[in-house]
Formats: C-alpha cells, sequence, structure tokens
C-alpha cells in the first residue's frame, strides 16, 4: 500500500460549490477510483491560499493521478475546470508532495 499526497488549487471563492460537486461525487467515478486500487481518498483546504491537499491510499503502482486517458476522469475534468486551476487540457493543475514523516 502507498500514500500519495499531492495539492491543487481552487479559483477563489469556489469552496462551496467544490464541495457540493464532490459530495455528489458520480457513482462511476467512485467505481472507477475503487477499481484502481484507491482505498482511501480525502482532500482538505487551506480557505486562506484556496490550495487544497489531497491523500490517498493505493494498493498498486498508480492513483487517481495514472487514470487521466479514462472518459469518465475527462469529463470529471471538465465539470470542474470552472472552479480549479486547470491545465490546457482541463486537468487540475496538481503538485505531487513527497513524505518527510509518517507515524504508523
Amino acid at each position: 500500500m502507498q500514500r500519495l499526497a499531492f495539492k491543487m488549487y481552487l479559483k477563489a471563492g469556489q469552496t462551496a460549490t467544490y464541495r457540493e460537486r464532490h459530495d455528489a461525487l458520480w457513482p462511476e467515478l467512485q467505481r472507477l477510483l475503487k477499481d484502481a486500487g484507491v482505498s482511501e481518498y480525502s482532500i482538505f483546504i487551506d480557505e486562506e491560499t484556496d490550495t487544497l491537499f489531497a491523500f490517498q491510499k493505493v494498493s498498486g503502482e498508480g492513483g487517481s493521478q495514472d487514470l487521466s486517458d479514462h472518459p469518465i476522469v475527462q469529463k470529471w475534468w471538465a465539470f470542474m475546470a470552472d472552479i480549479m486551476e486547470t491545465n490546457a487540457d482541463n486537468s487540475p493543475v496538481s503538485v505531487p508532495l513527497r513524505e518527510v514523516f509518517y507515524l504508523p
């Protein structure tokens, strides 16, 4: 099991919309993540900077970041692009974070 963390960025004033959309996460996207080995996925927000911190537990080598070619993921990115900082392909600007401490 590996633990992955990364940060993403919301556009200002979009916290409530981001939360609403994730509260209604599409079942097909949930299923895809689980099938890809994501067993836990948490996203936290720093409301002072609109920075999102994401954490995943993943079995295998990949995580949600490795599903970029899947149509469901591309559809989700397009759905979220109006409230997040994105790349040209609508993928969220995402910065991987290196673990420096872990207490099991």
